[in-house]
Parts: C-alpha cells; sequence; structure tokens
C-alpha cells in the first residue's frame, strides 16, 4: 500500500491486536474504519506515533488525494473536540489517515488543547 501524502510504501505495525499501517516516508498513520477510535481508548497507543508533528505539517497543503486502501476520495475531517486537528477520511472505506503527530495529539487531551480550543471557537 502507497501512503496517499508522500506516495511511499507503509509498514504494516501492530499495538496489542489492532494492525494499522504507518507509512515508511512521512510517518503518517493509515487507520481502517474505526480503527483509530478503538486505538485512542488502548493506554500507550500513542507509541505508534512516533513522528514529528512539524514534518507532518508540511503535508497539510495536499487536498486532492486517493485513499490507498480502496481509490475512493479522501476528505478533511475536523475533530470536533479538538479543532486544531484535521485528518483525512475516506467516504467510500471509512479508513482515516493522520498526518505523523497527530494521533498522538487526538489521543492525548490536554489543557492547553482545551484553552485554545475555547479561542478557537471564541474567534468565530
Amino acid at each position: 500500500m502507497k501512503c496517499p501524502k508522500c506516495n511511499s510504501e507503509m509498514e504494516v505495525i501492530k499495538f496489542q491486536d489492532v494492525e494499522v499501517d504507518k507509512c515508511t516516508g512521512c510517518e503518517g498513520i493509515w487507520f481502517d474504519n474505526m480503527e483509530h477510535e478503538l486505538l485512542k481508548h488502548m493506554t500507550g497507543s500513542e507509541a505508534i506515533d512516533t513522528g514529528d508533528p512539524k514534518d507532518g505539517a508540511q503535508f497539510d497543503h495536499i487536498d486532492d488525494y486517493s485513499c490507498p486502501r480502496c481509490s475512493g476520495k479522501m476528505v478533511r475531517m475536523v475533530d470536533r473536540e479538538q479543532p486544531h486537528i484535521w485528518y483525512e477520511r475516506c467516504h467510500s472505506c471509512f479508513g482515516v489517515f493522520f498526518d505523523a503527530g497527530e494521533f498522538s495529539d487526538y489521543k492525548n487531551r490536554s489543557f492547553v488543547d482545551f484553552i485554545a480550543d475555547f479561542f478557537v471557537r471564541e474567534r468565530k
């Protein structure tokens, strides 16, 4: 499987019994349908996200790409609880792609995230 962002090969990594695909280039992570939600609630699962968030942010400008699993159209989504987190979802197979560092942020909502999100909402 090829990364939807940088086109590098993806490798299977496993956390407990859950297998996800991690890019060997940009270190983004592909989750099949609902795997990100399952792993979000598993202690220590942030260990799969070893990429640097600064490296992941370099790929935020890419707006048009296809799902690495089914070639469906990927659409940018915003996390409801942390609107500073943008990830991509396939509307065909419902897989999700997080850039390097995004899954760790998604999993670990901090007080700083709460304050930042408050100010984001206030500006709207």
